[in-house]
């Protein structure tokens, strides 16, 4: 799961919320970031959007297996509006990113 390249999408939720730079940032941190290091056997895996010490925008990725966590800092201001959890969801055809209530 989780392979590059793959059909890869934003939900009209994430597109409204977040720019489109960190939206990719998401998939550049799945290709370079955790591929090869966690095993990303399921099919959803939930990033956390938090302020960093110089409140710029970090993403922080918990394995549930390991219990594991890796925290990617960015250069982007952090923005209270930002969603504070993304999902992205691999039916094995497609990737998409989605906010925690679209994914109901």
């Amino acid at each position: 799961m989780f392979k590059a390249p793959a059909n890869r999408f934003a939900s009209f939720g994430v597109v409204a919320a977040l720019p489109d730079e960190l939206i990719d940032r998401i998939w550049l941190i799945i290709d370079q970031n955790l591929q090869g290091v966690f095993p990303l056997k399921g099919n959803v895996l939930i990033f956390k959007l938090q302020a960093d010490q110089k409140d710029h925008l970090q993403y922080v990725y918990q394995d549930d297996e390991t219990k594991a966590t890796i925290a990617i800092d960015t250069e982007y201001a952090y923005q209270n509006h930002y969603p504070q959890t993304l999902f992205v969801y691999d039916d094995g055809q497609a990737q998409t990113i989605l906010l925690p209530q679209e994914a109901d």
